[in-house]
């Protein structure tokens, strides 16, 4: 299994994972007009909160004060106003299309989202299944 980092860019609408890649992403929210924390939820899949900070995120500084010991195990984070959320390790196992959003749906409707898409693994069972046959087309 690979560490992927989930580093999105301008225009970044979509990141594509391997079935099995261990998944971590720190939330960015600098923002000094803001009023409040925002709530983001990620589809298919829990994650550990390791640790929120206010300012821009330190890959070297604040990651050593991360709860690795019994950090929160949820499927949403509040990022906070001018601060950032650290979530760790997930692995990307449940082969889809993964909606990530901020819970306000005004911001989604801003760009605040994206998707995981997820490949199938290897065998059966760790593949999407083929539309059943009986499901009528659309004409």
């Amino acid at each position: 299994m690979t560490g992927v980092s989930v580093v999105t860019a301008t225009g970044t609408k979509a990141k594509l994972l391997n079935y099995g890649d261990a998944v971590e992403v720190v939330f960015q929210r600098t923002n000094f007009v803001g009023a409040s924390s925002h709530p983001l939820h990620i589809h298919g899949y829990s994650f550990y909160l390791v640790g929120t900070g206010i300012g821009n995120f330190n890959n070297v500084t604040d990651a050593r004060s991360f709860n690795l010991v019994d950090p929160p195990h949820i499927n949403s984070v509040a990022v906070p106003n001018n601060g950032w959320a650290a979530i760790r390790r997930f692995y990307a196992i449940n082969p889809g299309v993964w909606f990530i959003h901020c819970q306000l749906e005004r911001h989604a409707t801003w760009g605040m989202d994206t998707v995981l898409m997820v490949r199938n693994g290897k065998t059966r069972a760790t593949c999407i299944l083929p539309r059943s046959s009986n499901i009528p087309t659309c004409t």
